[in-house]
């Protein structure tokens, strides 16, 4: 796993603006800081594909130039994954794109139940799926996202990119997606009754855009 304010960049401004109540009321800010993170994600992950060599020619001379082997598809769950999704896609120009709705039940005693009511993806076969999902936190959605797209297609590995994780929905989904990859730009150690990470930055789709009814 890979967690970016492990070592200090210009991530953490962004992290601290996502959190702080105040900034939080500048919502294109917001989002921009999201989406930035997606970009710095995607660039860590980057460096983790595969590659090819070719020759390109310049106007002058030819040269040895190096691009991507790995076909990509970028994954998200609706609402608040979009910018962050549209950030990590901003580094990979051919990217494919893939959208689910996910909602939360009425909780009841055995915690958060999700309803996956859409689904829309290319082919998964033998691609490097991504799953970007804003806030990582108790897992059951990006699992229930998972199995719904395995029905399109086997991918060749599944990497999960988000902005916050909490460490409970860190071991879930290690404990349900083999060999699953993480980079996230922090990991909060709990969550509350209601299941949002603590301390978190609270509830990201309605700061991006707006409070549901």
């Amino acid at each position: 796993m890979l967690i970016l304010n492990k070592h200090i960049s210009i991530v953490d401004q962004y992290l601290a603006e996502l959190r702080d109540i105040n900034v939080q009321k500048d919502r294109k800010r917001f989002e921009s800081n999201i989406e930035r993170i997606g970009m710095v994600a995607g660039y860590e992950l980057s460096k983790q594909l595969t590659y090819q060599k070719q020759v390109t020619q310049t106007p002058l001379a030819a040269a040895e130039t190096q691009i991507l082997k790995d076909r990509l598809v970028i994954s998200t769950i609706l609402r608040a994954g979009l910018p962050l999704q549209r950030g990590i896609a901003s580094v990979f120009n051919d990217a494919e794109l893939a959208f689910m709705a996910a909602g939360r039940k009425p909780e009841t005693e055995h915690g958060v139940e999700i309803d996956l009511s859409y689904v829309a993806t290319p082919d998964l076969t033998n691609k490097v799926l991504v799953i970007a999902d804003t806030m990582l936190a108790t897992g059951h959605s990006i699992i229930d996202a998972y199995q719904a797209l395995l029905a399109h297609g086997k991918p060749s590995r599944v990497i999960i990119i988000s902005v916050i994780a909490s460490q409970p929905g860190v071991d879930y989904v290690e404990k349900h997606i083999p060999k699953v990859e993480i980079i996230t730009a922090a990991v909060d150690p709990e969550l509350n009754d209601k299941f949002f990470i603590v301390p978190g930055l609270g509830d990201a789709g309605d700061l991006l855009y707006g409070p549901k009814t």
